[in-house]
């Protein structure tokens, strides 16, 4: 009797475990597939309007952004006001950033008056890129939010990700860029 059960517990492990292998396949082939459009290598050059925590604003680059964190490794998050799966990473944003370099790309969300206000209505303490058309976004190869990508501190595209990333995740693929 015990034998049975010991047989029939190995059958649905090894079950259990060509379902998990299968769900890991589809998963990092749907993200392959997400992120086929972002670059590799160099980070590309960008210009954009930065809004800043205390509300100032200024036009700037991605190198001279970059330039202000030297040696790090710093995270672009491309959100938009609109969309309902970004609102909740929002917290897990706002804690990576007391930690690690944040630029935040508010994509599609309109002009800077407006991500000005809907930071300060949602307490959001981002540094946020302007990204009113969606050039910037497209230009790293995303088409869809919210999306998450490193740029280490050689300014190479690293661990890029569209769809919900836990904070561990953002945390694991800076500390990654930050080692290697």
């Amino acid at each position: 009797m015990l034998r049975q059960g010991l047989l029939s517990l190995r059958q649905q492990w090894k079950s259990h475990l060509g379902t998990l292998l299968l769900v890991l396949a589809v998963v990092f082939g749907v993200q392959a597939w997400q992120t086929r459009h972002v670059p590799s290598g160099t980070a590309p050059e960008l210009a954009f309007t930065v809004l800043r925590p205390d509300g100032s604003r200024s036009n700037t680059t991605l190198a001279d952004w970059r330039a202000a964190h030297p040696g790090q490794p710093v995270a672009l998050h491309v959100w938009a006001e609109w969309c309902p799966i970004c609102r909740t990473e929002e917290h897990s944003v706002t804690r990576l950033a007391r930690d690690w370099p944040v630029l935040t790309v508010a994509m599609r969300s309109g002009a800077p008056e407006t991500v000005a206000r809907v930071l300060a209505q949602r307490e959001l303490p981002w540094t946020t890129a302007i990204d009113a058309r969606g050039a910037l976004a497209q230009t790293l190869g995303f088409q869809a939010v919210p999306a998450f990508v490193v740029v280490d501190a050689d300014g190479h595209l690293r661990g890029a990700s569209v769809g919900y990333t836990s904070e561990i995740g953002m945390r694991l693929r800076l500390w990654w860029a930050k080692l290697f």
